[in-house]
């Protein structure tokens, strides 16, 4: 499926793909983080038949929803494709060390290699946190590296 990207001067960027039923479909990314989800008329493709406005956060959980499958299937892909990558999911434990601390001071990258790409916290996904994102018991951390570097900072959170 090929999908057509837009800058939009001052705006952001607009993603759009044609489906399979004919049906040009667009989602414009705004800098704030606006999210508007565009369905454009048949008969006009430059015209929007339907818009729905979404916040960041909203453009977040839409995305979880339809996009799950999508993105671990390809990971899951790739790590078999990549010898010696390592891609887990590592839950902070009540007694860590690092519950309520910045995630910053695990040092993960420095001590074990391994980098964290999200964090998982209920129902909400944080992708590419910052070192001051604070992590919290039971936060489950998204991590990337070799399977003895992921070893090594699965029992460093665990202290």
């Amino acid at each position: 499926m090929e999908i057509n990207e837009t800058p939009l001067p001052g705006v952001g960027v607009r993603h759009d793909f044609v489906t399979g039923e004919g049906r040009q479909i667009g989602v414009v990314s705004h800098h704030s983080g606006r999210r508007d989800l565009v369905v454009y008329d048949r008969e006009d493709p430059d015209s929007a038949r339907e818009m729905l406005s979404l916040t960041a956060d909203e453009a977040d959980v839409l995305g979880e929803l339809l996009g799950a499958v999508r993105i671990t299937g390809p990971l899951a892909d790739l790590q078999q494709r990549i010898e010696g990558l390592a891609i887990d999911w590592l839950r902070i434990r009540p007694r860590s060390a690092f519950a309520g601390r910045p995630m910053g001071d695990t040092h993960a990258r420095t001590l074990t290699g391994v980098s964290i790409v999200a964090v998982v916290r209920g129902d909400r996904a944080f992708p590419a946190p910052r070192p001051d994102f604070v992590l919290e018991d039971s936060d489950v951390v998204v991590v990337v590296g070799t399977p003895d570097g992921v070893r090594q900072l699965d029992a460093h959170l665990a202290g």
